[in-house]
């Protein structure tokens, strides 16, 4: 069984068409298919947003008792689903059972004219997140053939700010990382890459990075220390209700460039003090990029033993303040740093301080008639 990356990710969400809205206008991801009841997903609509190799499905559900409709009472907007990509899907999906996984959908095939197949599975993830296992073969303009109708994208940005998902946020009740670290070390034969524990402001939190062996899968894990006093991870957990995925990191090849593109279109990052910068280089050492541009931008440089990574955050555009985007470039670093990890979390501590409860102001306002969401492919059917 070889698990290549993170094919897609589907999200449900309240209104699928406002988020692909804010998505396109903001981050420059557009609309190249679309799926519903004319399509065979009964009582849901579903849009395919592409840039490079990062895929986000977007779903709706049309009716109370959909499952996206129930994801999103529960949860809000948010991820519902990861999609990995495998070399054979029969064999991962029989694998994956074999070492504990739970079955949620059975291999089924999708093909057409143009000699494209599609093979794809389901089983249970963290949460109630699932991961459906994908397998393709044949042009890759489709996305799964007969149910997501594929179509030319309306004009937009021009830049291609982004070229893959780098890596998934995911936050889990306290006592529940070492189990979730070890299901997919046992089950999908990730590697323990990395792990830290941060304390800031009386707060502590525990984290694990799982990685598949291709190193294009990787799970960044984080549970809140209860011995401590809550925070911003109980925060999550409480208004996500349960564990999920508290950010996505798409992986650019320019963050200068990128961060200044997005923040001419409104997006918000989180705010980083001067002080962050007055020692950058006797922490991490000479950074290419002029450190004045960096704090101007408000950018995070951390290392690894192989090299540098820049990193920013978003705000969460959500009224319960849960998912949210990170911009990464990666310069030689094949994990994470310490630094950063910290600096994240008191950067989120001084937005959560603006707002008291979930239903608080959101800044950015101007861009959110999309709320960014969650969503699922569930409705398809053979």
């Amino acid at each position: 069984m070889e698990i290549y990356g993170i094919d897609h990710v589907e999200m449900y969400v309240g209104d699928a068409r406002q988020a692909a809205f804010y998505l396109g206008t903001a981050f420059g991801l557009q609309v190249h298919g679309q799926g519903g009841p004319e399509t065979g997903l009964a009582d849901q609509r579903s849009l395919l947003l592409r840039e490079s190799a990062v895929q986000i499905l977007l779903t709706s559900g049309l009716a109370a008792d959909h499952p996206a409709a129930e994801y999103v009472q529960r949860h809000g907007d948010g991820v519902a689903v990861v999609g990995l990509e495998v070399d054979n899907t029969a064999v991962a999906y029989t694998t994956l059972l074999a070492r504990g996984a739970t079955s949620l959908r059975e291999p089924v095939t999708y093909t057409d004219e143009q000699e494209t197949t599609v093979v794809v599975a389901e089983v249970a993830g963290f949460g109630d997140v699932i991961h459906r296992l994908v397998e393709r073969h044949g042009p890759r303009r489709e996305f799964m053939p007969g149910v997501i109708q594929i179509s030319e994208p309306a004009a937009g940005p021009d830049e291609k700010l982004f070229s893959e998902i780098d890596h998934l946020a995911i936050c889990v009740p306290a006592e529940q990382l070492e189990p979730t670290a070890r299901f997919y070390e046992e089950v999908f034969g990730f590697n323990r890459i990395f792990e830290e524990y941060i304390e800031v402001a009386g707060q502590g939190m525990d984290s694990k990075v799982v990685q598949s062996p291709s190193k294009h899968v990787t799970f960044t894990l984080i549970e809140p220390d209860l011995s401590r006093r809550p925070g911003q991870i109980d925060d999550f957990l409480q208004w996500h209700a349960g564990a999920g995925v508290q950010h996505i990191a798409l992986a650019t090849s320019d963050i200068v460039e990128a961060v200044g593109t997005l923040s001419s279109r409104g997006v918000r990052f989180l705010g980083t003090p001067p002080s962050y910068y007055r020692a950058l280089q006797d922490r991490v050492g000479e950074v290419e990029t002029p450190i004045e541009e960096l704090q101007k931008h408000g950018i995070l440089v951390d290392r690894d033993h192989w090299g540098q990574l820049l990193q920013i955050f978003t705000e969460s555009m959500h009224v319960r303040r849960t998912l949210f985007l990170e911009i990464i470039e990666r310069r030689g670093a094949m994990t994470f740093g310490s630094g950063n990890i910290k600096a994240l979390y008191e950067a989120k501590e001084r937005e959560l301080a603006g707002a008291e409860f979930p239903g608080a102001e959101l800044p950015g306002a101007e861009l959110s008639g999309a709320a960014l969401s969650g969503a699922e492919l569930s409705g398809a059917e053979a």
